[in-house]
């Protein structure tokens, strides 16, 4: 087991419980620690200090982290603090081990975890109550049956705090509240418990119903949520800091009940009991030996330090935790303002956005635009929040991305709210490639373009897009019009280029026929669906493919680079199986014998480059005979790495053609 040499963060209550603990640890020892008050920082020292083992008052958290001599750290500070000193910590070199929340949302939580996976550290989410023998004892009871089949589980922690609107428990800007303060351990252990009865290590929720009470500051007093998860199990889970509750955990089986009365804080030096009730035999208790959590947390971090992460609490739990906070603080009405559309916030670090070194986009060159184009164009289409955006265009900004595409029509404008604030929070609008996209049915007029964009303009919170393309066509207007109209907002230097998204490449022809017929401009781009899988249908109404060999002839010989949406045929190459049609739309556009030899192709060329299909599927498009930029639409930082992948495949001409059965 690896020796490490820990330094704490936020020499608080939790802290000190955290120093007495690695005391009866024997792979930790405690040698600096770092507060923003260092009269603070120098009696916390004193009280740890030994003269075997002095524990040295750093003068500032930067201090603790250049030292040698600290190889761990242990972040205690309000939650607003965590995502930035865990990743200074992580770029020190540091292991971690942060209190929980790791973050205040699943956003910031994604951050760390790709921040620590990059820099190979150890990362670990303060529930150190998953740690304890009590948790494993709980576990391995389910696991043998001990109540039956698993079916409901009730889990609780609440107690009653008369604070001040300006103590962290209360202040919004503190991000107070008891979801985030204690709501994370019933919630952690309802999935925990669902995991058991799914035979997984833990289980997401599929549906939440949840309702509470805000305290006079906005934040979550008292709050209740009831959970269902795919196998069946459910949950009703309970946390607050304005109410005391009976803090304990329940889980109901077909035979009966098994209880953890002190699941939280179990006794480190008397032991602690589970009481186990089921019919037909008399009450039962389990006793499992006394244990210091925070000492077993520790030694867990030295004993999985290659691995980066410890099963007892994974990146992967700590992620789905998050998400379903996100999720009850969103159901009970707690916004904190560092959370709305138009908030002023730093990045994630603190520091300007940067590429950074390993960065594998490719750039290109789109007619018009008078700046490289990442080959790869973040789709601006999902965004939950700005945390959520600024974390997911943070991220494809420094793996080298500067190609954004939105529209009018995109979450009531919410999308291009986002993006414009993100934009501004950075001070990046001449780095970045921002695409629009308006004229959608119904609005499908050249009437509307104009309107359309001066609105999508205020939103994004610039003077011009560098590229916008007309959402879709409408045959029955003459097409010079769309021309004309796109031809004004060039003149007006709101657009720099332009071009058509689900036109026809006879429409488009007949466009650019017009713009050289009267000196406009012609069709910069086209964006349409393109993608190793051939398109049967389409998904929507309105939509165009360019997927049939004369599309792509047309193609190669005018050189008309392509912005192809849903390049990977939206989870084709990922999870298509010829027995499960549960996905109708994708058996409607996708399912055929020739698409499905394309993925057996795809499997066999990915397994010989040590990649997954979809990098092979995002590779084939990359590797056309004309300019292509798909458009990827990644929900989280994983998926973003992941589409990455096919960035670093460099597929041969006879590869290419015979993954498209042409060879």
């Amino acid at each position: 087991m690896t020796q490490l040499r820990w330094g704490i963060i936020g020499p608080g209550r939790i802290a000190r419980r955290f120093a007495e603990h690695l005391g009866h640890s024997t792979s930790a020892q405690l040698v600096a620690v770092a507060s923003r008050d260092p009269e603070r920082a120098r009696a916390f020292a004193a009280d740890f200090s030994t003269d075997a083992a002095p524990v040295a008052a750093a003068g500032s958290y930067p201090e603790l982290l250049a030292r040698d001599d600290v190889d761990a750290v242990y972040i205690a500070t309000v939650h607003t603090e965590h995502v930035r000193l865990a990743l200074a910590s992580i770029e020190a070199g540091k292991h971690v081990v942060c209190e929980k929340p790791l973050s205040v949302d699943h956003a910031g939580t994604m951050v760390v975890v790709e921040a620590a996976r990059r820099r190979g550290v150890y990362l670990a989410e303060g529930y150190m109550y998953r740690f304890h023998p009590q948790t494993a004892a709980l576990v391995e009871q389910l696991r043998a049956g001990a109540v039956g089949e698993i079916q409901h589980v009730e889990a609780s922690f609440s107690f009653a705090a008369d604070v001040p609107p300006g103590h962290r428990l209360a202040d919004p800007a503190l991000a107070g509240g008891g979801i985030l303060d204690v709501g994370g351990y019933p919630v952690s252990m309802a999935r925990l418990v669902a995991g058991v009865a799914a035979g997984t290590t833990v289980a997401e929720p599929v549906s939440m119903t949840a309702s509470g009470t805000l305290g006079e500051t906005g934040v979550d007093r008292w709050a209740t949520a009831s959970l269902v998860f795919a196998s069946g199990v459910t949950a009703q889970v309970r946390c607050g800091t304005g109410l005391a509750d009976e803090n304990r955990v329940v889980v109901h089986g077909s035979r009966g009940r098994l209880t953890v009365p002190s699941p939280w804080l179990p006794d480190s030096t008397e032991g602690s009991q589970l009481e186990l009730a089921v019919v037909d035999r008399a009450p039962e208790t389990i006793s499992v030996p006394p244990a210091f959590s925070h000492a077993r947390q520790a030694e867990a971090a030295a004993r999985d330090v290659a691995l980066g992460q410890s099963p007892e609490m994974s990146w992967a739990d700590s992620l789905g935790n998050a998400a379903v906070l996100d999720a009850w603080r969103a159901a009970v009405g707690v916004v904190y303002p560092f959370e709305q559309p138009t908030a002023d916030v730093p990045t994630a670090s603190g520091r300007p956005l940067a590429v950074r070194p390993d960065a594998v986009m490719r750039h290109g060159r789109i007619p018009g635009i008078d700046k490289p184009v990442s080959r790869l164009v973040m789709g601006v289409d999902n965004q939950r929040s700005l945390s959520h955006a600024s974390a997911m265009f943070d991220d494809f900004t420094e793996r080298g991305g500067n190609a954004y595409d939105t529209a009018w029509l995109y979450g009531g404008g919410l999308m291009e709210r986002l993006l414009g604030q993100w934009v501004r929070n950075r001070g990046i609008r001449d780095d970045v490639v921002i695409i629009g996209k308006g004229a959608h049915t119904p609005h499908c007029d050249p009437a509307s373009i104009g309107r359309q964009l001066e609105e999508s303009l205020e939103r994004l919170q610039t003077d011009h897009v560098d590229l916008y393309l007309m959402h879709r066509d409408d045959p029955s207007v003459p097409v010079g019009e769309f021309v004309d109209a796109m031809d004004e907002q060039l003149r007006l230097g709101r657009v720099r280029a332009y071009g058509g998204s689900n036109w026809t490449i006879a429409r488009t022809e007949q466009a650019n026929a017009w713009a050289d017929a009267h000196g406009r401009q012609r069709f910069a781009v086209l964006s349409n669906h393109f993608g190793l899988a051939r398109a049967h249908d389409v998904p929507w109404k309105g939509c165009e493919h360019v997927t049939d060999p004369q599309d792509r002839e047309w193609l190669e010989r005018t050189g008309t680079p392509l912005l192809p949406w849903s390049s990977q045929a939206r989870g084709f190459f990922a999870r298509a199986d010829r027995e499960d049609t549960s996905d109708a739309e994708l058996v409607r556009c996708y399912y055929s014998d020739e698409n499905f030899e394309r993925l057996a192709r795809a499997r066999q060329l990915a397994g010989e480059l040590g990649v997954a299909p979809t990098a092979v599927a995002l590779a084939y498009v990359l590797a056309q005979d004309f300019p292509t930029f798909p458009l990827i639409g990644p929900r989280t930082i994983e998926e973003t790495r992941t589409s990455l992948a096919g960035l670093e495949v460099e597929l041969s001409e006879q590869q290419v053609r015979w993954l498209d059965l042409r060879a």
